[in-house]
């Protein structure tokens, strides 16, 4: 186990968006979170990395734990917390003053590399983990807005891979992106857990059933049911689970 949830609460204001989930995440792992909109899905991601709390009137109760530390714990810097828990968005967000280079040096230049063969090396290395480097190996200087949406969404990838997380949080990284970019997505996933430990909100379950080795289906901000996605989706334990992978409802 590398990050777990315990008793997980959140709340925008007085409205309660998570009652106390409590997940585990093992290394290497890719665990797919579903449900219905609405559900507290992108909300309990944004609170394993402390994005939750930037939303004004946001708070938490409970504990995240990231190898054994609370997250939450008043020496812990939430900046650099995201350094070890990076974050992946629905939409590819590269910052569109900066070339491609740049949109994957910026990390490890905040994190004080200066070196230029450094930073080439973890560059290229970002590219390459995410799929991309045979496609923009001459266009580093370009903007990065200048890159297809699938592209994009890769290059995100890779800048937050450069500065080298244990945990790579996804929030339906693939919603807006086409069916051959989304396969490629995908199949850079299978790849990237041997690395890194992915947890990916996902409204698609048929992406859930062929990229994750867990899922968890939440409901009305409550896990209904957590486990291995081939016996969830075929012997659910939750009448709940059931009515919605088999489209009843949601």
């Amino acid at each position: 186990m590398i990050l777990k949830s315990e008793n997980l609460e959140a709340w925008f204001g007085e409205a309660k968006a998570l009652k106390g989930v409590g997940l585990e995440f093992e290394s290497n792992t890719v665990t797919a979170i579903i449900g219905p909109s609405g559900c507290g899905k992108s909300t309990y991601i944004r609170c394993l990395n402390r994005l939750h709390e930037e939303t004004p009137g946001a708070r938490i109760g409970g504990r995240v734990l990231l190898q054994g530390r609370d997250i939450y714990g008043p020496e812990v810097d939430p900046v650099l917390l995201r350094r070890q828990i990076g974050m992946v968005f629905q939409k590819p967000n590269p910052f569109p003053s900066m070339s491609v280079y740049d949109n994957v040096a910026v990390g490890l230049k905040l994190g004080g590399i200066r070196k230029k063969r450094e930073l080439d090396s973890r560059v290229e290395w970002s590219l390459r983990v995410a799929a991309l480097w045979d496609e923009v190996k001459d266009k580093l200087d370009r903007p990065g807005t200048s890159l297809s949406g699938g592209q994009q969404q890769r290059l995100c990838i890779a800048r937050a891979l450069a500065v080298k997380p244990v945990v790579l949080l996804m929030d339906e990284p693939t919603s807006a992106l086409d069916p051959i970019s989304t396969a490629r997505i995908e199949e850079l996933l299978t790849e990237l857990k041997k690395t890194v430990t992915i947890v990916i909100v996902t409204h698609n379950m048929q992406q859930s059933a062929r990229i994750s080795d867990k899922t968890a289906f939440l409901l009305m901000g409550e896990l209904v049911e957590f486990g291995e996605t081939s016996a969830l989706f075929t012997t659910p334990k939750d009448k709940r689970t059931e009515s919605y992978i088999t489209g009843r409802f949601g």
